[in-house]
């Protein structure tokens, strides 16, 4: 049987089902995201809490200078870098406006290319959504930069690559 991905083909449907489809495809990549996003600050949690717990249970210091203990400190610590980091990528997700259709490469947008699908909003990679493979990406690498406020239909080079843009929403 073939098949053909919904974002491609719009016969048959209406253009308000289209966007439609859209929004409802930006909904469903935006809570895998947020679902990613989580996932990790729930690890870097309990991994924060492992951390004090090894430092507590370590037992009496020997001296102020008892470097295993300074060691799970900064363990910690370094956990809790990493927590505020994710966080504020927490934080910026929910600045996305779901609601917008976008009609250029902007904060927010879903843009497929002929080369793959991207998501402007942090950097978290591949994600799989209704089977479709979706890159996470933040507005400082150079591949939303190459493509920042181009249009549908647009065309752009990237590393030696011409890439055409064929949706936004």
């Amino acid at each position: 049987m073939l098949h053909i991905p919904l974002k491609f083909s719009t016969f048959g449907k209406s253009k308000a089902m289209y966007k439609m489809d859209n929004r409802l495809m930006k909904k469903n990549i935006f809570d895998k995201c947020v679902e990613i996003q989580l996932e990790k600050i729930s690890h870097l949690e309990s991994a924060m809490e492992d951390a004090q717990k090894s430092a507590n249970d370590y037992g009496q210091q020997s001296d102020v200078f008892d470097s295993h203990k300074m060691q799970l400190i900064g363990k910690r610590d370094m956990y809790a870098t990493q927590l505020k980091i994710e966080m504020a990528h927490l934080e910026t997700l929910h600045k996305i406006d779901l609601t917008i259709n976008h009609k250029a490469v902007e904060f927010g947008s879903v843009v497929i290319t002929d080369m793959q699908k991207v998501y402007i909003s942090v950097g978290l990679g591949k994600l799989t959504v209704d089977n479709e493979i979706y890159y996470a990406i933040s507005l400082k690498v150079p591949f939303f930069l190459a493509m920042k406020g181009l249009k549908k239909g647009d065309a752009f080079e990237f590393r030696g690559s011409n890439i055409k843009i064929l949706d936004i929403f």
